[in-house]
């Protein structure tokens, strides 16, 4: 991943100028599958947790990205893959089984798009049906401050790292009959209250 360590070398360089923080380094897993699922705020924010994480993190990103000049080149070169949001994209959903596979880091926003007001939003299931089939725990990363990154006050936005959740430890109330969905929220409920 010699680009990918490239733009890291480069974007963490401004970052640190930018004064960014990083909290709870020590709860990521340092080898084995793991998905890094966090809340979004910007465009910035896959640059910002790829910088924050010591291990390389390939991302699924929406499609129509890819088909922007220069922003497609530069995220295909960075090992992201397009999936179709608001549809079942099996070739995506095949795509981060794979990457986990490999042991590598796959990183979601559950989400599935921006806050425009900052809030979490409801959580697409994709995150747990990925963690279900390849029993990667799930890493809750709560990103802060990436919002208008360039006119933000020195050391007004980093990173938190919270404790990774293992989906098959986790114990549903038994009035659930929508266990995605609820495990999903739970996901979500880490991210925001790290």
């Amino acid at each position: 991943m010699g680009f990918y360590s490239f733009a890291k070398n480069i974007c963490s360089s401004i970052l640190r100028i930018k004064g960014y923080k990083v909290q709870g380094l020590e709860n990521v897993p340092s080898e084995g599958p793991l998905i890094v699922a966090c809340n979004h705020l910007s465009l910035w924010d896959p640059v910002i947790v790829g910088c924050a994480l010591p291990r390389p993190i390939i991302y699924m990103a929406k499609s129509e990205l890819f088909d922007i000049p220069f922003v497609g080149i530069i995220i295909k070169a960075l090992h992201a893959f397009p999936v179709r949001r608001g549809q079942s994209d099996l070739a995506a959903i095949k795509k981060a089984l794979t990457v986990l596979k490999n042991n590598a880091v796959l990183g979601i926003f559950p989400e599935g798009t921006r806050s425009e007001t900052g809030e979490l939003q409801e959580a697409m299931t994709g995150v747990v049906l990925i963690a279900e089939k390849s029993r990667a725990p799930v890493l809750p990363v709560k990103i802060y401050g990436s919002r208008g990154l360039l006119k933000q006050k020195r050391g007004a936005m980093g990173v938190v790292i919270g404790k990774p959740i293992y989906i098959d430890k986790i114990t549903l109330p038994p009035d659930i009959s929508d266990r995605r969905s609820w495990i999903a929220k739970k996901i979500m409920k880490a991210v925001d209250e790290i």
